[in-house]
């Protein structure tokens, strides 16, 4: 089993941080959760193929989140095999419309698609690698998933959680992904100290979460609510009782010299678990924690 950090920056440019995206290798299967701006670069830096994606999971559709999720099914349709299983596309309301309009008929990559499907060349392609016309189309099995629902694969299961951003404009979603051996907690996009999400990862190994700023550096308090921050990402973890603190979706200013080690130390002063400040391309020690931390 490998966790693999593909993107740990924000919308934000940065050419040290893509946007978020991370990786699962569990059992035979390979796992994707979010895929922004950056995240497949990173995703084939790591040595893995899009053809081998088996489920994708999506928390919300900001762009930092969902921007490279385009590339990873037409890069999975199109030099995949052929006749490979669908890809599993889970995530909130509304998934369908948003795969519609990616690659439906009258979708973005609807030319791109019916170019690659009837033209001669690209026909002949097709058959030298064992497919038989007619081409079809990519191959999804999309899921709108609630809090509360439970997917399950070969040795794991995931259980979406609720998470706390930008509702109810757009909907947002966490994931708790169990195995045998680590329990993991990926917040997606969730502020503040939210009593809900540190229910929902009460006793995990390891939760990944939003750090997106300086707690006090905020606009306003609305702010910090969807957004999270370093102090109340500490006292979420203390909550939870989780074994370690993964710190996410970093604005450029923490890659400033003295910007960690303060946080760090602050955070040190809350939570007394191990914290990692994630980069791209880290693999994530995965090992069960003695969860003896909440209060």
């Amino acid at each position: 089993m490998k966790f693999t950090i593909l993107g740990s920056g924000t919308p934000a440019p940065s050419l040290r941080r893509m946007s978020s995206g991370y990786a699962l290798e569990v059992g035979n299967d390979l796992l994707v959760f979010d895929h922004g701006a950056g995240a497949h670069q990173r995703f084939l830096e790591a040595g893995l193929k899009a053809a081998d994606v088996t489920h994708c999971f999506l928390t919300h559709y900001h762009y930092d989140h969902i921007m490279d999720l385009p590339r990873l099914v037409l890069t999975r349709w199109d030099h995949g095999q052929p006749g490979a299983n669908p890809l599993k596309i889970f995530g909130p309301d509304p998934l369908t419309q948003l795969l519609d309009r990616f690659f439906g008929e009258n979708g973005a990559f609807a030319w791109d698609i019916n170019a690659r499907i009837d033209s001669p060349a690209s026909q002949a392609v097709y058959r030298v690698r064992g497919g038989i016309l007619p081409r079809p189309g990519p191959s999804l099995t999309p899921r709108q998933v609630t809090v509360g629902d439970v997917i399950e694969g070969d040795g794991w299961r995931v259980i979406v959680g609720p998470a706390r951003h930008v509702q109810p404009v757009l909907d947002c979603i966490a994931y708790r992904i169990e195995t045998p051996e680590v329990t993991i907690v990926y917040s997606g996009d969730n502020g503040g100290i939210y009593e809900p999400f540190i229910e929902f990862a009460k006793g995990a190994d390891i939760l990944i979460h939003m750090n997106h700023f300086l707690s006090g550096t905020e606009a306003d308090q609305d702010y910090r609510i969807m957004s999270g921050s370093h102090l109340d990402n500490a006292e979420t973890a203390k909550r939870a009782g989780v074994g370690t603190l993964v710190l996410t979706h970093l604005q450029p200013n923490f890659d400033r010299p003295g910007v960690t080690e303060k946080m760090l130390a602050e955070i040190s002063e809350i939570y007394g678990g191990t914290v990692i400040v994630a980069q791209d391309a880290m693999d994530l020690p995965l090992q069960p924690a003695c969860n003896e931390l909440a209060d």
